[in-house]
């Protein structure tokens, strides 16, 4: 973010080359990340832009966007009506001229709207024209659920795109993430799906001057082990990942040492770290917030049966949202989404410390 705002030993300070900061002291909002990864990548390249609804004028929903208009003007940061069919449509279709969009939809769930530009038109047009037509495109904005906004703007969508050929799907949940992620799905040729959390957004993360340089980039496809461990391992993505490593905290005072992995990359996704960890702990517990049935858990579990069967000591436990459209009632959307409870117990389970093992999702 170049002239953005981090935080540094408790002030303020406005900085535009973040090369020259302090590693041990710097923190960051998710926010600020996602903000500045676009920035730098629209000032390297100029076939870079960026698409949607009150993206200028307002800045973005929000505010992912804010000072780009002013910097870059109109012709690189549109502000769209509210059609996400067409602005999505227009954005496949720039792209296959060799520009570079980024669109945003102001929740994901409004992505089923262009759903058919995003599968048949941008994730299938490089396999069907023999390697022809590449389509550098990045769909971003918040996935899952907000608080309080009904089950029409509260579903994850990441194992729906997941699911498709030709699509790269990448889930940020730190400052880290956000940056390093976003920078490399704006590079990539391939169209990204860029799952972000609402929730998130204000949230700070520390930063390393490795991070804040202009150059830095994270590789797709590669998960992160956010915590070490030896009892079990507990895979998640976006904000399921600060609820993992708060259970663990909770899992360690028991005796229990957990393994963390944040996935990161939902397509492609990383086996050999999630296999390679089992492997050491013998035991998995899945963590997402989306529907249990053919969810991304769903998909980590097959993969390890398929090449860790040997190595599981206990049942592998999924925690999931509930099998229901989000309720609108505060207590019931809490009771619709996994809490930190839901993984203590799990991997309690898991390490049959406690209770009988789950039967199903």
């Amino acid at each position: 973010m170049l002239g953005g705002v981090i935080r540094h030993n408790k002030s303020i300070v406005r900085c535009g080359a973040f090369r020259a900061l302090s590693s041990s002291s710097n923190v960051m909002t998710v926010r600020d990340a996602l903000n500045s990864a676009i920035d730098e990548e629209m000032s390297a390249d100029p076939k870079v832009l960026l698409i949607g609804e009150e993206v200028g004028e307002y800045q973005g929903a929000y505010k992912i966007s804010k000072g780009l208009l002013d910097k870059y003007g109109p012709q690189r940061v549109l502000d769209t009506p509210i059609t996400e069919a067409g602005f999505a449509g227009i954005g496949v279709g720039a792209a296959y001229y060799g520009l570079k969009p980024i669109v945003e939809f102001m929740t994901f769930n409004f992505s089923m709207q262009a759903i058919d530009h995003i599968i048949n038109s941008a994730a299938k047009s490089n396999y069907m024209s023999a390697g022809q037509i590449s389509v550098p495109i990045v769909f971003r904005g918040p996935n899952g659920a907000a608080a309080g906004v009904g089950a029409q703007h509260s579903q994850c969508y990441a194992a729906w795109y997941a699911s498709c050929p030709g699509l790269k799907v990448l889930t940020p949940y730190s400052a880290e993430d956000a940056r390093g992620l976003l920078k490399a799905a704006i590079r990539d040729p391939d169209p990204v799906v860029f799952l972000e959390n609402e929730l998130l957004y204000g949230e700070s993360f520390p930063v390393s001057a490795e991070v804040l340089d202009s150059s830095f980039c994270l590789p797709i496809g590669k998960a992160k082990i956010e915590k070490e461990g030896k009892d079990v391992t507990i895979t998640a993505f976006s904000k399921m990942v600060g609820y993992a490593l708060k259970a663990a905290e909770i899992l360690a005072k028991e005796g229990i040492n957990a393994e963390v992995i944040n996935l990161r990359s939902i397509r492609p996704l990383d086996r050999s770290t999630i296999n390679a960890s089992v492997r050491k702990t013998n035991r998995l517990v899945t963590v997402e917030e989306g529907f249990p049935q053919h969810g991304v858990g769903a998909e980590i579990c097959a993969s390890v049966i398929e090449e860790s069967f040997g190595y599981l000591d206990a049942p592998v436990e999924r925690i999931a949202g509930a099998d229901v459209p989000t309720p609108y009632a505060a207590n019931l959307e809490r009771l619709a989404f996994p809490q930190i409870e839901d993984i203590v117990r799990a991997a309690k389970r898991a390490c049959y410390r406690s209770g009988k093992v789950a039967a199903t999702a």
